[in-house]
């Protein structure tokens, strides 16, 4: 049981290297404005192979956590914020009010 717990593991660390850089991949895209529906399926099959793995490894009764170390850069906060709120307008003199 050990030696399939280790083996669940260790697809569990590799599988989150690998949807980290799909992820990435994808944020590349849309950044682009290209379409990243390829890569969005495949990180969303990857996703069902995970829940199916912990799943069974819960079922082994390993609950220790998993770290992982990815060369994957983490993400970076945006430079600017996502909304910005706009200015406040003042009626010019010659303006009508609503």
């Amino acid at each position: 049981m050990d030696n399939r717990i280790s083996e669940i593991r260790r697809q569990i660390r590799a599988l989150r290297v690998s949807m980290l850089e799909a992820e990435a991949i994808m944020r590349q895209q849309i950044n682009r404005d290209e379409d990243c529906a390829f890569v969005a399926g495949d990180l969303l099959k990857m996703r069902l192979v995970m829940s199916r793995l912990v799943e069974e490894r819960e079922v082994l009764g390993d609950r220790d956590p998993i770290i992982v170390h990815a060369s994957v850069a983490p993400r970076r906060r945006a430079a600017t914020p996502a909304f910005i709120r706009p200015a406040k307008r003042e009626l010019a003199a010659g303006e009508a009010r609503a």
